[in-house]
């Protein structure tokens, strides 16, 4: 089980606009500034869509702890 607190800073780190979700651009964007992932917006969106909840093609934070607890 992940610790909520990192958690919330990794999720604050990735909304790069601050708006309380995360969308495929800023999963993307967060993917190659984490070093050797190079993905396309299509995979981004991929990747959103496996761990959305709600369907509303962004990631709440309660989808990513969700997904961390898996």
């Amino acid at each position: 089980m992940a610790d909520i607190e990192e958690a919330r800073k990794q999720f604050q780190r990735i909304d790069a606009d601050g708006d309380g979700y995360i969308t495929a651009a800023e999963f993307k964007s967060a993917l190659a500034q984490g070093g050797d992932w190079n993905v396309t917006e299509t995979v981004a969106e991929a990747l959103i869509k496996q761990r959305d909840l709600d369907g509303d093609k962004l990631l709440s934070f309660d989808e990513f702890w969700t997904y961390l607890n898996k």
